[in-house]
């Protein structure tokens, strides 16, 4: 069966987009996080909680929190929450005092694609 010179570029164009689309929705990308991205909260939370787009590798996900001038917070081991592997929890080990703090992370998804970004948020 001969395709013609016309229609040969549209299938090209056609089967590209699939497979880039297919592999965009392969990562895990974060939805919601706690404390939300730009919010000022009045009280220190006790854990950073992500919720990503699907499922997370919890041995290969990294957490860091810094505070004021750039100091780095101690934090827990990221775990998944309860059976919902699509969630993490990050234990803060003490009070945040008032000031900005910056998270970031990165997080490897079940099916093995790296994913990294950050955000901010302020303690009153």
């Amino acid at each position: 069966m001969l395709i013609s010179r016309r229609v040969l570029p549209t299938l090209l164009a056609l089967t590209t987009t699939l497979a880039f689309s297919s592999a965009a929705l392969a990562h895990a990308h974060l939805k919601h996080q706690f404390p939300a991205a730009d919010a000022a909260v009045s009280e220190s939370p006790k854990a950073l909680t992500l919720s990503f787009s699907e499922g997370v590798e919890q041995n290969f996900s990294k957490v860091m929190l810094t505070g004021p001038n750039n100091q780095l917070v101690a934090t827990g081991k990221p775990t998944r929450s309860g059976s919902d592997d699509k969630q993490l929890e990050v234990p803060i080990e003490a009070p945040l005092k008032a000031g900005h703090y910056q998270v970031q992370w990165q997080v490897v998804s079940v099916d093995g694609h790296k994913t990294k970004g950050s955000w901010a948020f302020s303690v009153k």
